[in-house]
């Protein structure tokens, strides 16, 4: 038993082990992503793309639809790329504070911008 593992989702269990990418419970035969890196910081947020990409700071991106700007006849188009993003916890799902050239500063969504 390794104390820095999460204990298991389904029944609670302090007994859990790695396979590999893997976590696992011998109790309920429960297995779950994650690793003991990832248990070592069990409050941080993961934040994805539209295609599954973990998104970190610094990150460059590219928008996958067309985006209407509130109270703006501005669209950002598909394929704009975003460079240097933030990630945040923003408004609503709103969790990616970055500036976009010819439009400004703004947030997106990480569900409308794939990762290049």
């Amino acid at each position: 038993m390794n104390e820095t593992l999460p204990p298991c989702p389904e029944c609670s269990s302090v007994h859990t082990y790695e396979m590999g990418a893997l976590l696992g419970c011998p109790e309920c035969g429960h297995e779950w992503s994650g690793t003991a890196a990832e248990a070592d910081a069990p409050g941080e947020r993961v934040i994805k793309d539209a295609v599954g990409n973990v998104l970190a700071d610094g990150d460059t991106v590219t928008v996958v639809k067309d985006l209407k700007i509130k109270g703006s006849s501005t669209v950002i188009k598909v394929g704009t790329k975003v460079r240097g993003i933030r990630l945040l916890d923003g408004v609503g799902d709103h969790d990616i504070d970055c500036k976009v050239d010819g439009v400004g500063p703004m947030q997106l969504k990480s569900s409308v911008v794939k990762k290049v």
